[in-house]
């Protein structure tokens, strides 16, 4: 199977946006993973011209590498874990590190200035867009959040997703939306992005206050 290529994170999210017409209407919500979901968020939100929220997670490292996953944490749902993977790992640090990722979380909703859940979701279809997945444990964090506001329909919109994440996460939503489920995951998002550009809380404030133009 021939890989997606996108130029950028917006060109994703255009993309994407064409595969999520269905939706256009005042009953859908897009929700962005920040921050490398947020230029796909805005291209969706834009285009079925709808709501343009944010749902922040934070993944959780192994203690003796950060960069590895073993977890992810949301703003409001439970800690999601690779439960093989926690029982080697120190409890009270365990209790340590998520009291400061929902510290990060809380840090960045007041500066991004973005308001998070309305009120209520009943009736309401919920987008998750992110710009890929990795280990996938933000993502679940993040439809275990929504989960809890009760929508009527949760829809995930990713560009590419592995074929073993891709069954996962349809066990858990409504509807998942890619442009390439793959046997052959290249092991890092942006390989499939020509231009694949760390993004900062800054950045994200600027697509939030230009999400319209």
């Amino acid at each position: 199977m021939k890989r997606a290529q996108f130029l950028d994170r917006h060109d994703a999210g255009r993309q994407l946006a064409e595969k999520l017409t269905a939706y256009q209407g005042e009953n859908s919500i897009v929700f962005a993973l920040p921050r490398g979901g947020v230029p796909l968020g805005v291209e969706v939100a834009k285009h079925l011209q709808v709501p343009l929220k944010l749902i922040i997670t934070k993944k959780i490292g192994h203690p003796f590498n950060p960069e590895y996953a073993i977890g992810a944490i949301s703003e409001h749902g439970k800690a999601i874990y690779n439960m093989s993977e926690i029982m080697q790992v120190d409890k009270e640090w365990l209790m340590n590190e998520e009291a400061r990722l929902k510290n990060e979380i809380k840090r960045r909703r007041y500066k991004y200035n973005n308001k998070g859940f309305p009120e209520s979701l009943e009736g309401k279809t919920a987008i998750i867009v992110d710009d890929g997945i990795a280990t996938g444990y933000t993502m679940l964090a993040a439809i275990d959040d929504v989960k809890k506001q009760n929508p009527q329909k949760i829809v995930v919109a990713i560009p590419v997703v592995p074929e073993s994440m891709a069954k996962k996460l349809e066990e858990e939503v409504h509807e998942l939306i890619t442009l390439e489920r793959t046997r052959h995951y290249l092991g890092a998002v942006g390989a499939y992005y020509a231009k694949f550009n760390q993004l900062n809380d800054s950045d994200v404030i600027e697509l939030l206050k230009n999400k319209y133009t």
